[in-house]
């Protein structure tokens, strides 16, 4: 973090990760608190729902091969309630640590900007007052990847039963898939961005999004490319996860826990790099921070009152530095 604001819009993909992996060794200390006490039970539940989420699905299959139909709708009917209560469980507690990551994250790379004294009680302090912000930003994407998803099945649904048998449609096949694939991840550098807003600037939900947006214009390329990336990492991990894990060996062990320590920095790396990617976007848009209002701002998180955001007016998407009356 040792770049002045103006030099950061020259920051390219590279660039972006360097900054960011210098800045988690530069205090390795803070970062590794954070990680241990909210990325590390992040990953843990991540890679053990999968574990589990197959087993109850073994065990739906194993009762849906009975004889005794009595027998198969009562007990896989209690089966899929278990699995749906699993999976309800499973998604409150994947939704919390992500919010609280994210909230302590930013906050730690903001106060570290500003030049501020990071302590992690402090970071402790302010994640339980941003969260129900970010937990609204969150519910926004949500709904937006919802909308996403219903008109790209649509558009599965009427290439299935058109031309999904044909040469041409194989072809449209990978090439509507390419598109998803990008408009996919896209929308999920929209949402870092906007969760970045909402824990810097006043705005939060819809608002937040539409600013994550208005943010990425003219850095589109190397949003996508950086949360490419970052799926291909998580991918790839997934996919090593899955080879191993069923193996029942003393192997299967020791790759389980490098798949853990592989996720758990990967998720670190990514909640560091959505935040490099706001200060670069801010920077390429000649908006500037101001550093000490940025600095109240946040110091608003350790007070009994709510911040209070229009004290930095800079800080705020879309606005041009002031010009000195004459």
């Amino acid at each position: 973090m040792d770049r002045d604001q103006a030099e950061m819009q020259s920051v390219g993909f590279f660039g972006l990760f360097k900054e960011s992996v210098k800045t988690i060794f530069s205090w390795k200390r803070i970062f590794a608190q954070i990680t241990v006490t909210f990325i590390l039970p992040l990953s843990f539940i991540f890679l053990a729902h999968i574990i589990i989420a197959d087993v109850l699905n073994l065990r739906i299959e194993r009762y849906e091969n009975r004889d005794n139909q009595y027998y198969y709708h009562r007990r896989v009917s209690s089966e899929w309630i278990g699995y749906w209560v699993f999976k309800f469980v499973y998604l409150t507690f994947l939704f919390l640590f992500s919010l609280l990551s994210t909230a302590a994250i930013v906050y730690t790379i903001a106060t570290v900007y500003t030049g501020g004294d990071v302590t992690f009680k402090k970071v402790m302090k302010i994640v339980p007052r941003v969260w129900k912000r970010l937990a609204l930003t969150f519910l926004w994407t949500y709904f937006g990847f919802f909308i996403y998803n219903v008109v790209s099945g649509v558009v599965l649904l009427i290439w299935a039963t058109t031309i999904s048998e044909t040469t041409f449609g194989s072809i449209l096949f990978w090439v509507l898939f390419s598109v998803y694939a990008i408009g996919f991840i896209y929308i999920t550098a929209i949402w870092q961005l906007a969760s970045v807003v909402t824990v810097l600037e006043s705005s939060y939900g819809l608002k937040a999004m539409m600013k994550g947006n208005s943010l990425i214009k003219g850095k589109r390329w190397l949003s996508w490319f950086v949360f490419f990336v970052l799926y291909c990492i998580f991918a790839g991990i997934l996919i090593l996860f899955y080879v191993f894990v069923w193996n029942f060996t003393f192997l299967t062990l020791i790759v389980g826990v490098v798949c853990l320590f592989l996720l758990m920095n990967m998720f670190l790396l990514g909640y560091v790099a959505q935040t490099m990617l706001y200060l670069i976007c801010k920077s390429y848009h000649r908006e500037p921070i101001d550093k000490v209002g940025l600095s109240t701002q946040l110091g608003g998180y350790l007070s009994q009152v709510e911040p209070v955001f229009k004290a930095n007016k800079d800080v705020e998407l879309g606005q041009p530095p002031r010009q000195p009356q004459v």
